[in-house]
């Protein structure tokens, strides 16, 4: 296991992350959107839940793949792992995990500027 996360690019498995995340993020949106017409909404359809309900479910196991290989890269705690998997769980948890794993830079290599360098 520790060869995989030598061969793991970290940058870009991190970028990779951060796309995944804001992606689920917004098909959870929209299947919340087709629940609600599906349910509540006038007129009744069900077309958003089986676009969405199919998107959702196909990213959702992106995020989880990705981030099982950011973890394997950065070695995540086990702490960290929870809190992946149960922001891939809560509608908008992706996004609040990823803020807080760049926040405290474990999605960023040690050793590195966690921010651009400045243009001249």
């Amino acid at each position: 296991m520790a060869a995989m996360s030598r061969t793991i690019d970290r940058h870009r498995s991190a970028g990779w992350f951060r796309i995944v995340a804001f992606t689920e993020a917004v098909t959870w949106v929209g299947l919340l959107v087709g629940m609600y017409f599906k349910y509540l909404g006038s007129p009744r359809t069900e077309i958003g839940v089986k676009i969405f309900g199919m998107a959702h479910g196909l990213v959702f196991i992106a995020f989880v793949v990705v981030a099982v290989l950011l973890g394997m890269a950065f070695k995540w705690s086990a702490t960290t792992w929870l809190l992946a998997l149960l922001g891939s769980i809560v509608p908008l948890g992706s996004v609040i995990f990823l803020m807080w794993a760049e926040r405290t830079g474990r999605t960023v290599a040690k050793g590195t500027a966690a921010t651009a360098p400045p243009v001249a």
